[in-house]
């Protein structure tokens, strides 16, 4: 009978170089830094309540005493690392060069295994650069006999369905082709399970509401650690994080059945992993469950009625579809259209109540149906309403048919040759 391994999660405080140093060798299967980025400044946050305040200094004499800090640091994980261990070294683009250099020295650049992009939307008002929308993880095993779980994700909704049920071969040239058996029919494998992950990962940055959120500065989402974690370990392996901050990491390993240490120079830290450990909150991801088209409210229909119209549509609003590039005042025009089966009245209170907390002063409601419920409810002063090109064409063709029924003579325009 198999012995359970005993899960355990330590956090120490003090600088990671002593503490790692009174390790023995062969440790860890997996150590996550997530070291500061050389930004040059202080950083500063508080917890949501306002009781708790957070800072690090990440200022430093020169790249190169940076360099130092980094480089011995990376050769003591590299010591207490398994032979089958592997690092994942978190950084963006200020000194993603440096690590890389480092660590190609301390591990080799052999064991390189993957650039990773974490990909997320953010929002910024910066006009004069491209807007920050990732960070890097570089991958680093210890050996060329690393742990490596495989983890399959969906196939793309434009996959060939010949993709997924075919088995694939190498030619003589090394490439890609469907496998073929000595009559030269194409051999089928069997519907796949998935697609290996990529190298770029798609997982949201926490919002100031994420139910996780703690206050500190730089705290990563548990999504991305359990998903380092689930690639590189097992469950009952230890992980390894000399820079925990606000615990991420001990919290995610804890909920996947791993045991865990981290380390942290600061004392407030050290403190809040404490408290997380003592009650671990995840916040679900609705956009990695639910996908991307869960969230756009802007349908087809609507879509159409607004097309040939200079605008950029609105997801996520239950009350404006669009806003017109046109302005009012100095505000975006925002536009609703009618739901088939909702009133008038009813488009137009949805409509005013999202524009309205956009500070928009007009309005513009396009009607899809005409409804005997017109002046059922009345129509704010800030909304305009028009009807839609189809709207417009079928009173005209329903005023027709009307006069062709009562038969009143139909007045013709009548041209004459000169």
């Amino acid at each position: 009978m198999k012995t359970q391994k005993k899960i355990e999660a330590e956090v120490y405080q003090g600088d990671c170089l002593d503490i790692l140093r009174s390790w023995p060798k062969e440790k860890a299967a997996l150590t996550y830094l997530d070291p500061p980025f050389f930004t040059q400044r202080e950083q500063k946050l508080s917890a949501r309540d306002r009781s708790t305040h957070f800072s690090f200094d990440d200022r430093w004499r020169s790249i190169t005493h940076y360099a130092s800090f980094l480089s011995d640091r990376i050769a003591e994980i590299h010591r207490i690392l398994k032979p089958t261990g592997s690092v994942f070294f978190h950084c963006d683009k200020t000194a993603s060069h440096v690590a890389r250099l480092i660590l190609d020295d301390v591990f080799g650049k052999e064991n390189f295994q993957s650039e990773i992009i974490w990909s997320y939307k953010r929002w910024s008002n910066s006009a004069r650069r491209l807007l920050p929308a990732h960070q890097t993880v570089l991958f680093y095993s210890k050996g060329a006999d690393f742990k490596f779980n495989t983890i399959l994700t969906d196939y793309s909704p434009t996959t060939n369905i010949d993709q997924i049920l075919q088995r694939r071969s190498r030619d003589e040239s090394n490439k890609s082709v469907y496998a073929r058996d000595q009559s030269g029919e194409v051999v089928f494998a069997g519907a796949k399970l998935g697609v290996p992950l990529s190298d770029v990962w798609e997982i949201p940055f926490l919002n100031p509401k994420a139910k996780e959120r703690t206050g500190y500065p730089t705290q990563k989402p548990i999504l991305l650690l359990e998903r380092i974690i689930q690639l590189a370990t097992d469950e009952g392996d230890l992980v390894i994080d000399p820079f925990c901050g606000s615990g991420t990491t001990l919290v995610a390993a804890t909920l996947l059945g791993r045991s865990v240490i981290g380390i942290d120079i600061s004392k407030e830290a050290v403190e809040l992993t404490r408290r997380r450990l003592a009650e671990p909150v995840k916040t679900d991801s609705k956009l990695l469950k639910n996908g991307v088209e869960f969230y756009k409210n802007a349908d087809d229909e609507a879509l159409s009625v607004l097309k040939g119209i200079p605008h950029t549509p609105v997801q996520r609003n239950k009350g404006i579809d669009a806003f017109l590039e046109a302005t009012f005042m100095g505000v975006p025009i925002p536009v609703r259209v009618q739901k088939h089966g909702e009133t008038i009245g009813e488009a137009a209170c949805a409509l005013h109540k999202a524009a309205s907390s956009k500070n928009a002063n007009r309005m513009i409601l396009i009607a899809t149906e005409d409804q005997p419920s017109l002046f059922e409810m009345k129509i704010p002063d800030a909304v305009i309403l028009v009807p839609s090109a189809a709207l417009s064409i079928t009173k005209a063709v329903k005023k027709m048919k009307d006069e062709e029924a009562s038969n009143k003579p139909i007045h013709r325009t009548a041209y004459s040759r000169r």
